[in-house]
């Protein structure tokens, strides 16, 4: 039996930058972690317009929960980023604006 079919989530704002990373220099890159624009979108309204869970998954059209889990994934790859030197990349997943 499939599961179910992904909801499309909602996003107000398209990234203006889709890549950050560590100042270097020279022929190594640092290895990159991957954050969807859903990702972007839960972070920016919790944490940068400071939006309760509730109001962030009515915006997002998902469900508390989804949107909670989001959040936490978003969480957890910007910290690896930051303390271990990784660049974050902005792309992907499943959303309409």
């Amino acid at each position: 039996m499939p599961g179910r079919r992904r909801r499309c989530r909602r996003v107000g704002v398209q990234p203006a930058f889709t890549s950050f990373g560590p100042g270097t220099t020279g022929p190594d890159q640092p290895e990159a972690t991957i954050l969807t624009v859903e990702e972007f979108e839960a972070v920016r309204l919790k944490d940068l317009e400071g939006h309760d869970q509730v109001t962030c998954a009515q915006m997002m059209d998902i469900s508390q929960p989804t949107f909670h889990r989001l959040v936490i994934s978003a969480r957890r790859k910007i910290a690896d980023a930051l303390t271990h030197g990784k660049t974050i990349r902005i792309e992907g997943g499943h959303y309409r604006f």
